[in-house]
Formats: C-alpha cells, sequence, structure tokens
C-alpha cells in the first residue's frame, strides 16, 4: 500500500490549508491537494500552445455518440475514440502529424505526485488533456487501453471545481464524490488501478486562469 504523504509535502507553493486536503480515496489511491497551484499558469499556457497544434475536439463513442467533453492530446502516444474503438496511436488523426511533445513541465509533476503516492519512476508517454465547460461530464469508466496496468495513473486538475467520481472494480461498487479544486492531483495504482471513476456534470462558473472551463490532464504509461 502506498504511504500517506504529510500534511505539508514537499511540493513548492504548497500551502498549508491544501496539504490538510490529501486524502486516501482507496488503498493505492491517493488525493494530492493543491500540487500543481503554484505551477498552474505554466501549464496552462502549456496547454494553450499544444491546441494551437492539436486542436480540442469532441470525439465520438465507438456506439456513434459524441462526448461532452473536448479532448487533445501531447505525448509519444494519443488517446483516441471513434467509430473503430478505443485505443492509442502516435499521429493526430485531424492534422496527420505526430501529437505535441510533452513537455517537461508536464512528466516533472507527473513523476513527483506518482513518487508521492507511492509510484516511483513513473515516466508518462501519454498525456490526454480534457476541457470541461458547464453541464459537461465524464460517465463512469475504467482506463484498461493501456498495456501495462502496473503503471499508475495521475490526474491533474486546473481550474473550475469539479465533483471526481471514485468507484471500485465493479460499476455497482459504492461511488465516492470527491470535490476537486484547482491544483489538485489524483494519483492511483496497483489494487485501485482499474478502479471505475468518472466527473459529474461541471458546475457553471468563472475561474481567473481558465475563464468558464476545467482543465484536466491525465498521465499515462500506454506502450
Amino acid at each position: 500500500m502506498p504511504p500517506h504523504p504529510p500534511a505539508t509535502a514537499s511540493f513548492p507553493g504548497l500551502d498549508l490549508v491544501s496539504g490538510a486536503r490529501d486524502r486516501m480515496l482507496a488503498p493505492g489511491a491517493m488525493l494530492l491537494a493543491g500540487r500543481a497551484r503554484a505551477t498552474a499558469p505554466e501549464l496552462i499556457a502549456l496547454i494553450e500552445a499544444i491546441a494551437l497544434a492539436a486542436p480540442f475536439r469532441r470525439m465520438s463513442t465507438p456506439g456513434g455518440r459524441t462526448m461532452s467533453v473536448a479532448m487533445t492530446n501531447c505525448g509519444a502516444l494519443g488517446w483516441l475514440s471513434d467509430a473503430r474503438g478505443y485505443r492509442y496511436t502516435p499521429h493526430d488523426p485531424l492534422t496527420g502529424l505526430p501529437w505535441p511533445a510533452m513537455p517537461a513541465a508536464f512528466t516533472t509533476l507527473a513523476g513527483k505526485a506518482a513518487a508521492e503516492a507511492g509510484y516511483p519512476d513513473f515516466a508518462p508517454d501519454a498525456c490526454l488533456i480534457n476541457r470541461y465547460e458547464s453541464g459537461t461530464r465524464l460517465t463512469l469508466h475504467q482506463d484498461r487501453n493501456e498495456r501495462d496496468f502496473g503503471q499508475p495513473i495521475v490526474s491533474i486538475s486546473l481550474g473550475l471545481p469539479a465533483i471526481f467520481l471514485w468507484g471500485g472494480p465493479t460499476r455497482t461498487d459504492p461511488i465516492q464524490r470527491v470535490p476537486l479544486e484547482h491544483g489538485d492531483i489524483v494519483a492511483w495504482g496497483g489494487q485501485a488501478r482499474l478502479a471505475h471513476h468518472g466527473i459529474r456534470p461541471l458546475a457553471e462558473g468563472t475561474h481567473p486562469l481558465t475563464g468558464r472551463a476545467r482543465l484536466n490532464l491525465t498521465f499515462r504509461r500506454a506502450g
């Protein structure tokens, strides 16, 4: 079981209020409160640059439904959903070009968060970037398209607050409703790696850095 991080972890810019909100969601899954707050302006600027090369788009499910969340990717591999199914690909189908390279600031922060949650040496090769606006949501799902389930997942929240839905290995397991604030990170792996999770419909609001949106970075080792 990964150790519970101390209330005042060593991330730069962490305040006592953020650290006090740290919690274990389940064995192997940690909420690391506020860890991305200090670097958020840099992260958001990098997201904007990535979106210029690989625009946000609303993908369709294999069943033909259009997702409410707009998505893009960076890294060696990018996650896709369409009529052919869920998968990773090295090229953006909109441009035919490789996905934008993953910025060093992304990999550094994801690695620090994974290590603090008990998963050292995490080196993601895929980052799915989601943009939520009022009313958009992400239904309960498992991340199952990666080759190695021994690698953790790191999810970073920026902008508007959201309610993170955290379940278990089956859809019928009880669901925790976990408030996520700007700069919060959730990292999970081990026996929690295939837990169902999602986001409740985003409430209306405005954030000084992201406007009427929430941005989310999800890091995985896909290849």
